[in-house]
């Protein structure tokens, strides 16, 4: 593409997110604005405040589910659509169910924000699509050469085999993944003909909401009703704030796993006290974010949450224009810590 002229960036960051000035609209910003295009429904991308919402047309019941009645416009993949001559339209993200990544076009300049993504077909979500640009915005959650993901099958046959084996034992098994997006993509690929499904209440509420969008199999909701041998042998899926909670105790004799690309990491299943880590994020991996950068054919590089600096001065070395910028956003980090899907489990 042509290189980027002289003049002020099309895209900024200030104290209240993305800033777009031409078009006076923010992309997931993270105080209230007028005018907010939102990338997907991750609680650090989509905040409640705003007094209009954009997105890709999947995310719109997410993002009512989680922030109420909003005003909000969903548009389709590739839709281009105008704000004061400046040009907008989403791609495919491959991170989660509806989410994207954001083109913006003014005077033949072109930027891309890609919000969160992954390169691996999850087979529920929309697969990653670049996009050619002259700047491209990227998370470095997982930037780092130290993150290298296995394919997903393996990882999912490593958790069929670890239920098989539980449920052989005696024991519950306990899988803790993020409520939305994690758990739809672990419960997507779990042998059903093993055991039965059961989930904690916040990831079947989200779970409800995405059934149009997927195929997933059949669950059953941990309710007060449900009695302690119905679960014993099954898979209980539950977000991460469950560890630890009086609700788990319902399950004894369990194991707990995690599904995390933090899990890499040796240290981290014993900070987060689970029996067993398994390796799969819904983030880029090192050698996924290069080639997702390499394949946008973009002169420069912003690198946001995560491992920034590191992932930054490695692409300077590669002949990149990177440089770093703040934001609220957390990655997978929000994921392993979120509090809001303590939700009442009946």
């Amino acid at each position: 593409m042509p290189v980027l002229k002289n003049r002020n960036p099309l895209l900024c960051f200030n104290d209240k997110g993305i800033y777009c000035e031409q078009a006076d609209v923010y992309l997931d910003p993270w105080r209230p604005v007028d005018k907010a295009i939102i990338t997907h429904g991750h609680a650090d991308h989509s905040r409640w405040g705003h007094k209009q919402y954009i997105t890709h047309h999947t995310n719109v019941p997410i993002i009512k589910h989680r922030l109420g009645e909003i005003e909000v416009a969903g548009k389709e993949y590739g839709e281009t659509f105008s704000i004061n001559n400046v040009k907008f339209s989403f791609y495919p993200a491959g991170h989660i169910i509806g989410s994207s990544q954001v083109r913006v076009e003014y005077k033949g300049e072109v930027w891309v924000f890609s919000g969160d993504y992954k390169v691996e077909d999850d087979g529920i979500s929309v697969p990653f699509e670049p996009v050619k640009c002259h700047a491209f915005i990227t998370e470095c959650t997982f930037g780092l050469p130290a993150f290298k993901w296995h394919p997903q099958e393996q990882v999912m046959n490593e958790i069929n085999t670890w239920w098989q084996q539980n449920r052989e034992e005696g024991k519950t098994s306990v899988l803790l993944g993020y409520s939305l997006g994690k758990a739809q993509r672990l419960l997507h690929s779990l042998d059903p003909t093993i055991g039965k499904i059961f989930t904690h209440g916040a990831i079947e509420n989200m779970t409800e909401v995405l059934r149009p969008l997927a195929d997933f199999p059949k669950t059953i909701r941990i309710t007060r009703d449900v009695k302690k041998e119905e679960i014993k042998g099954g898979m209980v899926l539950a977000p991460p704030s469950a560890q630890g909670s009086a609700w788990i105790r319902k399950m004894v004799p369990y194991e707990t796993g995690m599904a995390s690309g933090w899990m890499a990491f040796r240290g981290a299943r014993r900070r987060r006290a689970v029996d067993r880590g398994f390796v799969l994020s819904d983030h880029c991996d090192w050698q996924g974010l290069l080639t997702s950068i390499k394949a946008t054919g973009c002169e420069r590089v912003i690198c946001t949450h995560g491992y920034s600096e590191i992932f930054c001065r490695f692409l300077n070395e590669q002949g990149y224009d990177a440089r770093t910028a703040e934001t609220q956003y957390e990655g997978e980090l929000a994921e392993m810590n979120s509090k809001e899907e303590e939700e009442k489990e009946d």
